[in-house]
């Protein structure tokens, strides 16, 4: 490879929170969505969220990812210690975050690799690194297309155009296999895909985790955590976490629904 995103090696395990986000508040065209949210998830572990519609889960992902509809009224949230809220969007991915939406958006007339190759260039930019050109991506995009199993053509479609929900889903996998971030959080990456879909994206992450990287996955259902195990799950009602413990709450939830923590 000519030229790597990862110069330095893997730093092994950390015990500090990689995201820390205490008592956020987001308000959507005057209304108040997440209301009071704090959550922390150190480094080197796989989150869920799970909630009802409307609790305030995709509200907390485009927030967290600067997206300018979703203000911020209250609270704090830290990305290895530096203040996140403050970052404009494109400085936050430059700290480390991909936010994986539920609906990604399709580009027609863009073509993915060189789509994939501008983000790289931009996050190589912020830290000082030389850009690539076109011939020095190709064989760093064809690798991170093999880790991510994601299928060979990807490189010459254009962005999302044209591809089923399953596949701008393990587009998305792709994405976040070029920009390798710290933290990645994937709104209902599982919505609307098939079991061979699933499948294909828990592989990706899972061949995703380690040490000093943290995953929080936003999800309606049990199927995708059967896969990837994560290492806790936080129930989310009306903007909040109430209630958070290990992988088999996930078994709880599917059993008894959320009646319970929303009558709370």
């Amino acid at each position: 490879m000519v030229i790597g995103m990862t110069a330095t090696p893997d730093p092994g395990p950390r015990t500090s929170d990689l995201l820390q986000v205490t008592d956020l508040k987001v308000t959507v065209a005057g209304l108040t969505i997440v209301d009071g949210l704090t959550l922390s998830v150190p480094a080197g572990e796989v989150h869920a969220i799970m909630g009802p519609n409307g609790s305030g889960k995709s509200t907390l992902s485009k927030a967290l990812a600067g997206h300018p509809a979703y203000a911020i009224a209250g609270g704090g949230a830290a990305l290895d210690g530096k203040d996140l809220l403050a970052m404009e969007p494109d400085e936050r991915v430059h700290a480390g975050l991909f936010v994986g939406f539920q609906y990604p958006t399709e580009v027609p007339g863009v073509n993915n690799a060189e789509f994939l190759r501008m983000a790289w260039n931009a996050r190589r930019k912020a830290l000082g690194q030389p850009e690539a050109t076109a011939k020095e991506f190709a064989p760093i995009l064809a690798e991170r297309i093999r880790q991510a199993e994601a299928p060979e053509d990807y490189a010459g479609r254009q962005l999302n155009a044209g591809l089923s929900g399953g596949q701008k889903k393990r587009n998305e996998i792709l994405q976040m296999y070029v920009l390798e971030p710290r933290l990645a959080i994937l709104d209902e990456t599982d919505s609307g895909l098939d079991i061979d879909a699933i499948k294909a994206v828990a592989r990706g992450i899972n061949g995703f985790r380690r040490p000093d990287r943290s995953i929080v996955l936003i999800t309606h259902f049990q199927r995708l955590l059967e896969l990837v195990k994560p290492d806790r799950i936080h129930v989310l009602v009306k903007g909040r976490i109430v209630h958070s413990g290990g992988p088999e709450l996930a078994e709880r939830l599917e059993a008894e629904g959320y009646d319970r923590f929303e009558r709370a």
